[in-house]
């Protein structure tokens, strides 16, 4: 049987980064979340237990796993790898839409860090 997810049918998820976060996919082999922010809007620095890739569908992201830092725009892919502290902030004027994609689904708990 085919899934589906629609974004505006999947509940906000509550989440320590107090954004719009929508999880559109969750098997054991990976998870795929949604995070819209706003002009100014940021995760918090993070480690995640397991390798995620952020891709960028509207707007500028400027992401920094560990001590570098990357603008990226629309239709643009950044991998980050387990355990490497990160976090993504909005680097422009109009909102900001990524997938997070985390391989495989996180058994242990993401480390806030601040």
């Amino acid at each position: 049987m085919i899934e589906s997810a629609r974004l505006q049918d999947v509940p906000k998820l509550d989440n320590p980064h107090g954004v719009d976060a929508r999880k559109l996919h969750d098997s054991e082999h990976a998870q795929v979340i949604h995070i819209e922010l706003a002009p100014g809007g940021k995760l918090l620095r993070h480690s995640t237990p397991v390798d995620v890739v952020f891709f960028v569908i509207e707007g500028s992201a400027v992401i920094e796993i560990g001590d570098e830092r990357v603008e990226a725009i629309a239709d643009t892919l950044i991998e980050s790898p387990a355990k490497i502290p990160h976090r993504v902030m909005n680097g422009g004027d109009g909102t900001l839409r990524f997938l997070v994609i985390k391989t495989p689904r996180p058994t242990q708990p993401t480390r806030i860090l601040g």
